[in-house]
């Protein structure tokens, strides 16, 4: 018989505990503001009557300074998601400390980022408040009602992000920009565990229902920012740079994650759960499929556009 979403929480907290300890030993204290070239920062146009941001004041290429601006606005929506997950998850024993403490972290992330582009004129800073208005005043509302699909979402999520922060970075080209986007990857990369070792913990408690939640959010999954303004075109974009596309998603989010809660290994699944895990081995062959196609297509246009140089 399935677990209910309270005696899930319930067994789960001596394990939000545990994970709680190692998180508050494994993780670095650091501040944004040592990571803000800050002498390179100028008046802009306006009360204090400087220069207006112009294109040429960037030294990021496009497609970098499109996944920044994504990632930041992605960042930007932690009020909602902060309300998400403390729905769920409550506010009080070792799951409401966790919530907390994660909304903290991930708050600097934005205040970092933000800090560093308008410092450094990377991107236009009038476009990106009225970006960031625009996405924050929609919001984000989970599609994943119970907790173990919850679970299941930000254990991928968090190492997407951790992923596509890194990758940003390095195609910025901008030392400063790789330097803090490789700070805050690390802070994603240690939700990710948190969050992966409590679904783990779920597959001992309830590995049918667990195998379900796990199959409904891989099959479903997409990035927290799929709402903002014309994310389909900047999705394309910075798949084609190659900082995050479907064989990335594939080969170092979705498949690291599954072999280590071991998915296609376990026993004693009843019919429900094979059939779960069955809908999964099939979901994953066909993007097998889709992420090699796009590959040979990307790599088709630049060598043609390699040959028009």
């Amino acid at each position: 018989m399935a677990m209910s979403q309270t005696e899930l929480l319930h067994e789960l907290e001596p394990v939000v505990a545990g994970e709680l300890d190692r998180h508050h030993a494994m993780a670095k204290e650091w501040f944004p503001h040592e990571y803000i070239p800050w002498s390179e920062g100028r008046d802009f146009d306006g009360i204090y009557g400087g220069q207006p941001w112009q294109d040429s004041d960037s030294k990021i290429p496009e497609a970098a300074r499109i996944s920044l601006v994504v990632n930041l606005l992605t960042e930007d929506n932690l009020p909602s998601y902060h309300h998400e997950i403390a729905s769920t998850f409550g506010r009080d024993g070792a799951w409401g400390t966790w919530v907390h403490r994660w909304t903290a972290e991930e708050d600097r992330h934005g205040t970092a980022i933000r800090d560093y582009l308008t410092v450094t004129r990377a991107v236009d800073p009038v476009a990106l408040e009225r970006a960031r208005m625009a996405h924050m005043e929609q919001g984000f509302i989970t599609d994943y009602r119970t907790m173990l699909q919850q679970l299941a979402y930000v254990s991928f999520q968090e190492l997407a992000t951790r992923i596509a922060h890194r990758n940003t970075g390095k195609a910025s080209g901008d030392e400063g920009c790789e330097r803090l986007l490789a700070r805050i990857a690390a802070d994603e990369n240690l939700h990710m565990l948190f969050y992966r070792n409590l679904l783990k913990a779920a597959f001992e408690l309830d590995p049918n229902q667990t195998m379900r939640a796990v199959t409904d959010v891989v099959t479903t999954f997409q990035m927290p920012g799929q709402g903002m303004s014309g994310f389909a075109r900047k999705a394309m974009i910075i798949a084609n740079e190659g900082i995050y596309d479907l064989r990335l998603h594939l080969d170092d989010v979705l498949m690291p994650v599954l072999r280590q809660w071991s998915v296609f290994d376990k026993t004693g699944l009843d019919a429900d759960g094979e059939r779960a895990r069955e809908e999964l081995a099939a979901f994953l062959a066909k993007t097998e499929t889709t992420a090699t196609r796009f590959v040979e297509r990307r790599e088709e246009r630049r060598a043609r556009a390699a040959d028009m140089r």
